[in-house]
C-alpha cells in the first residue's frame, strides 16, 4: 500500500471515530477573541498613519525652513578687478 493510500485510511478512521465533546461558548470565545485581534490590528494601522503623517509634517516644516534646493549665500563677495 502506497503512503497515501495509508494516509487517507487514517485520515477515514479518524472521521469515523467518536467526536470529542466541544464547549459550548466556543463560539462566543472566538467571535471575542476576533474582535480583540481587529481592534489592535485597527489600532495599529492607526498609529503608523500617525507616524507617517507626523513624519512628512517635520519633513515639510524642515525643508520650507532650510530651503535645501536654494544655493547657500557665498561666504565672501567678489572683488571687480579694474
Amino acid at each position: 500500500m502506497s503512503g497515501t493510500g495509508r494516509r487517507e485510511d487514517e485520515v477515514r478512521r479518524m472521521l469515523e471515530g467518536p467526536h470529542p465533546q466541544v464547549p459550548a461558548d466556543l463560539a462566543a470565545r472566538a467571535a471575542e477573541r476576533g474582535g480583540r485581534l481587529l481592534r489592535r490590528r485597527r489600532a495599529r494601522r492607526r498609529l503608523w498613519v500617525l507616524a507617517l503623517v507626523a513624519a512628512v509634517t517635520a519633513f515639510t516644516v524642515w525643508a520650507l525652513a532650510v530651503r535645501p534646493w536654494e544655493e547657500p549665500p557665498a561666504e565672501t563677495t567678489p572683488v571687480e578687478s579694474w
